[in-house]
């Protein structure tokens, strides 16, 4: 199933339920994704790929935990809660990321395959990491460790 039919049926679903929240963090996400779409539209795109809404949905994610901070920083626990009830929503439709050990497993394979050996070389390990392991793994997460690995 498209991730699009899934946002409509989850909505169906939360409005069938009388789920107040979880329909309006699904109309946030639809009204993005719109967004998005004709965002694209110049480009000769209809309706964007799987893998874009995935991209979307991640920098939906982390907009709203840096919402969460500064509403804690506010002391406004509140909105801060409300928030975290739409990462929640959001993130059920993320697919499942690495742990710790599988990544740092694919971090040292995608090294060796690209034979780098300096800092210089980590445009190169970043690119094998996102062709094989995009919607796996969190890139912000990974840089640092690559960074790590390769010395700097």
């Amino acid at each position: 199933m498209a991730l699009r039919d899934e946002f409509t049926a989850a909505l169906k679903t939360a409005m069938l339920a009388k789920d107040a929240a979880r329909v309006s963090a699904l109309r946030l996400v639809t009204a993005k994704l719109k967004d998005v779409d004709i965002a694209a539209r110049p480009k000769g795109v209809d309706k964007v790929p799987d893998e874009e809404i995935i991209g979307m949905l991640r920098s939906m994610v982390k907009s709203r935990r840096e919402s969460v901070e500064m509403y804690r920083q506010g002391n406004r626990e509140e909105l801060a809660a409300r928030e975290e009830a739409e990462i929640a929503v959001i993130e059920t439709f993320l697919p499942q990321q690495m742990d710790d050990a599988a990544t740092a497993a694919a971090v040292d394979a995608a090294v060796g395959e690209t034979g780098a050996a300096s800092i210089k070389d980590m445009g190169k390990v970043m690119a094998a990491l996102k062709a094989k392991h995009a919607a796996s793994l969190d890139m912000a997460k990974v840089g640092p460790l690559v960074k790590a690995k390769l010395g700097a």
